[in-house]
This record gives C-alpha cells, structure tokens and sequence, in this order.
C-alpha cells in the first residue's frame, strides 16, 4: 500500500510538472517585445501590458527599428514639420534599448526616413535620404557614428529606398536602377562603387504597389502592405503576408490579413515577432496582433486615447 502511495503520489507530481511546463510554454509564446512611437515617443514593452517610462522624451521621434543583435534601436527625429511629410527635416538617431547611449548619426539638415539595420553581422543602420535631384537615396553609418560620417550606398542619379534585408548583405529595395527600370530587388551594397541589383519577382506588384516590406527572421515569408492602382494614400491599404523564396527571389501566395475590404483607415508598418510567429501592425491609432497559426487577431495597446504607431518587433530589424 505505501509503494502504491508512493507511486501515485510521483505519478501526480509528474502530471503537475508537466501540466505546468505546457502552460509556461503557451504564456512565452504570448510574449513579444516591440518597440513602437507612442504620442512622440518611443517605448519599448512587452505587447498587451501597460506601458511605464518611454525611452524618448520631449521630441516627436518615429519608425524604431530593433538591430538584430536585440540591444539597439535606431529612428528618427523629426526637427521640422510640414504638411507635406516628404518636407520634413529630421534627424538619425541610436539608442540603446534600455534608453542609454543615444547619439546622433545625421546633422539634421536632410530629410532622412525610415532606418532599419543590416542582418549579415555587420550591424550596419541604413536609411533613406531625400535627395535635392527627385527621389531618394540609401545611406549607411554605424553605431557610434557622428554626424558627416555617414555614406552613401546608391548615387544621386536614380531614386532608390530601402524596406528589409538578408543575411547575406543583401538589402530589399524599391529602386530605379539606370538601364534596368523600377522594380523591387535584392541590392548587393558596394560602398565606393556601383551596387548589383537583382529584380525580386511578385504577381500582386503588377497591380499595385507594395511598401513597408518586412523580411521574417527566417527568411522564408514577408509582409507588407499594398494599394492598386498608382494612388499613393495612406488610409485604405490591405496588409499581406506572403511567402519569399530568397535564393529564386520570388513572392508567392499572397494573402491579405488585416483590411482586406479597404476600409478607409490608416492600416501599415506590419513588422513580424522575434519568433516569426506573429505579426504586429498600427491601425487607427491602435495596434494590433495577427498571429499566423490560427488566423486571429487581437488589440494589443492598451490606453485608447493614445496614438501608437510604427511598432517593431525585438531584435528582427524590419
């Protein structure tokens, strides 16, 4: 009778050790940090949970993005407003993720957009500067940089904006390359001299245009978002995800996930979690979690009478 105890005893501790580890696997699986612009500032949280201190105070900072090495966020600070959002003034800046180290990597005279960072090691902040001639150009620095160091990776004569990369160096870029024509491809950078673009091929782009692509951690899907036609309005664009082939360069199986009857809302920035299971997107004003195993989605900001936008998930640059 007492080894029976003994037994039952194991067997339902067993049972409790098991039940319990299942249930801390679902609760981590529920668990993405981000980054994102909140009214201005840039927080980084967990997605769902009441936010505390920003990390950025007092300025109107936008477009975080987390360096693949998870300790460093670059963005931008808007100096000069506009109505115009293409004739702002703004400035690169880093920081670390715990809101030490910020320094600066432009002087603030450009109008410079939307960074992400490289994926090949390198940890290489790249971005999109206006340039005076129509368009835009890439530009690269590095962390510690100072204003005046950064490079450019693509000349002055044709327009060219970067949205993700690979690890193997290469950058996803929107470009008009000379002799080759505007598409989507696969930059090869080559500071000093000319970069290699290789044409990324995509049915849903012969009818619209796609932007704020996102490369998941794994190489094998993307996101972005798209409108037909030529219009270039932000409110009433579908998001997608679909699936990438990096070494055919090709998008296949496009779907919409999140505004597919167009509603006339600001839906964008979808970026994806640092396990590739998810994707976090701003619409309205809110944001928003689509998780891909099951289709659902759900709010994940909490205070309604805030503005959030742009988020960005933990250590997965754009």
């Amino acid at each position: 009778m007492a080894l029976n105890r003994t037994v039952h005893a194991s067997s339902h501790l067993f049972c409790l050790i098991i039940t319990s580890t299942i249930a801390s696997i679902a609760i981590a699986q529920d668990v993405y940090r981000s980054s994102y612009y909140k009214d201005g500032e840039i927080h980084v949280n967990v997605l769902g949970q009441s936010e505390g201190k920003p990390i950025t105070e007092g300025h109107w900072d936008f477009k975080p993005s987390w360096s693949i090495t998870g300790d460093h966020l670059v963005f931008f600070r808007r100096l000069k407003n506009d109505p115009v959002v293409s004739n702002w003034i703004t400035q690169l800046c880093i920081i670390n993720v715990d809101g030490t180290g910020f320094h600066q990597l432009s002087d603030g005279t450009y109008t410079d957009f939307n960074p992400t960072w490289t994926r090949d090691g390198k940890n290489t902040p790249v971005w999109n500067r206006k340039n005076p001639k129509g368009g835009y150009c890439i530009m690269a620095s590095k962390i510690g940089g100072k204003p005046g160091e950064e490079i450019p990776l693509t000349e002055p004569n044709y327009h060219a904006w970067v949205h993700s990369a690979v690890r193997d160096g290469r950058l996803f870029v929107s470009a008009i390359p000379p002799n080759v024509g505007y598409g989507h491809y696969l930059m090869t950078p080559n500071p000093g001299g000319e970069p290699t673009f290789e044409r990324v091929t995509c049915e849903l782009a012969k009818t619209g245009s796609l932007d704020r692509v996102s490369i998941s951690p794994d190489e094998t899907k993307i996101c972005l978002d798209y409108q037909p036609g030529k219009k270039n309005e932000m409110p009433g664009r579908t998001l997608y995800v679909a699936d990438f082939d990096v070494k055919n360069r090709s998008i296949t199986n496009s779907r919409p996930f999140a505004n597919a009857e167009r509603k006339q809302v600001w839906f964008d920035y979808p970026r994806w979690t640092k396990d590739g299971s998810a994707i976090v997107y701003h619409a309205g004003g809110k944001l928003f979690l689509y998780t891909l195993s099951d289709g659902q989605t759900k709010q994940v900001s909490t205070n309604d009478k805030a503005d959030y936008r742009y988020p960005h998930g933990e250590a997965t640059p754009n």
